[in-house]
């Protein structure tokens, strides 16, 4: 691989109507210019005409494509212009388009007509990817006996966080009130209900939920009656390091979905990094390790208020203990997710195709 200091660095095309300030596509672009990469970005007006305008836009000499996370629209255009240049594409779907409608959405039944045209489609981007992306190993798995995702050319590259944000951030005072704090989308994938339903069984911790989502409507009105359980707007990104650091304990995702199963979401790596003992719905898609530590980072089952409520019990019965489980928590993710373990991978899988 070309070295950092060299004057003629390897350039990466990232093309696709993506968000550059996303925490996966950050992450990414972070490692790869610390790993000697040129990055230029081409934002087409339209996924579908891509090409053409990419006929009249003067790149420069170009090394590979990248089309980064929810750009499936893109691929095609992108995959036509790689092609054209002999050049190799990387994929970062993070997602499954067919997954999502099929599973998580359940637009229409698995064995439906628009469902097989949809997979047929997602397995024509995916199987002609030069280096195909996951962020879980059960994702990895699923893209290549699903998608036809290349099994040589498939390589797993977690998540993590933006450790210049996301730091380890001091523990509430030992007098301070316990509180529970949930920060998402509210989409069924994070099982807020569930987080709700197991709030109202403990009317003596405070349970904040914070952002907006298409089930918030339905969480506030299941807390009707609760004063223990708040909600939160949605606040500045730089600003939730901070608050993350306010309370005691943060959970993580507890859907009952496939997808749920196959993914260790954004808020569960930027909780660990700021220190905070978390809670999350059981998933093999974590280092076995982890489900053996039993501390800083814990499981329970999908979709299940009770389990949550008793494992929270569990925590909060020695108030005292907690910042040892903080501590542990940060530990957890500098051992298994620091973005210098990422960068290893990302240098590794990259170095497979451009070397």
């Amino acid at each position: 691989m070309t070295p950092s200091y060299s004057p003629n660095p390897p350039t990466i095309l990232w093309w696709g109507r993506f968000d550059k300030n996303y925490s996966r596509n950050r992450i990414l672009r972070q490692l790869l210019e610390e790993l000697g990469y040129k990055l230029i970005d081409f934002i087409p007006k339209s996924s579908a005409f891509g090409g053409l305008q990419a006929a009249f836009t003067r790149f420069g000499h170009v090394d590979a494509v990248w089309v980064p996370c929810f750009r499936q629209n893109d691929y095609k255009a992108a995959r036509r212009y790689a092609s054209k240049h002999n050049i190799p594409l990387f994929f970062d779907p993070l997602i499954s388009a067919w997954d999502k409608a099929v599973f998580e959405r359940k637009k229409f039944a698995e064995d439906s007509s628009k469902s097989q045209k949809l997979l047929k489609w997602e397995q024509s981007l995916f199987s002609t990817a030069d280096l195909v992306i996951a962020d879980t190993t059960l994702h990895a798995e699923f893209y290549t006996s699903r998608l036809k995702s290349p099994a040589t050319g498939t390589v797993v590259i977690p998540v993590g966080a933006e450790e210049e944000l996301f730091t380890n951030q001091p523990f509430p005072p030992d007098n301070s009130p316990i509180e529970v704090l949930f920060y998402g989308s509210f989409i069924n994938l994070q099982g807020p209900e569930t987080i709700v339903k197991a709030a109202a069984l403990m009317p003596d911790i405070k349970f904040t939920l914070l952002g907006e989502g298409p089930l918030k409507k339905s969480c506030q009105a299941l807390a009707e009656g609760h004063p223990s359980i708040h909600f939160e707007d949605w606040i500045d990104y730089n600003t939730l390091p901070d608050r993350i650091g306010k309370a005691q304990i943060l959970l993580g995702i507890f859907g009952d979905s496939p997808k749920a199963s196959r993914v260790i979401p954004n808020k569960v790596y930027q909780s660990l990094a700021c220190g905070r003992p978390t809670i999350t719905r059981y998933s093999e898609a974590y280092p076995r390790e982890l489900h053996e530590a039993r501390q800083g980072l814990y499981f329970v089952p999908p979709a299940s208020p009770e389990a949550l409520a008793d494992k929270i019990s569990e925590l909060v019965t020695d108030t005292s203990g907690l910042k040892q489980h903080a501590q542990a928590a940060h530990e957890l993710y500098t051992k298994y997710f620091s973005l210098s373990a990422l960068k290893q991978d990302l240098e590794l899988a990259v170095k497979k195709i451009l070397s």
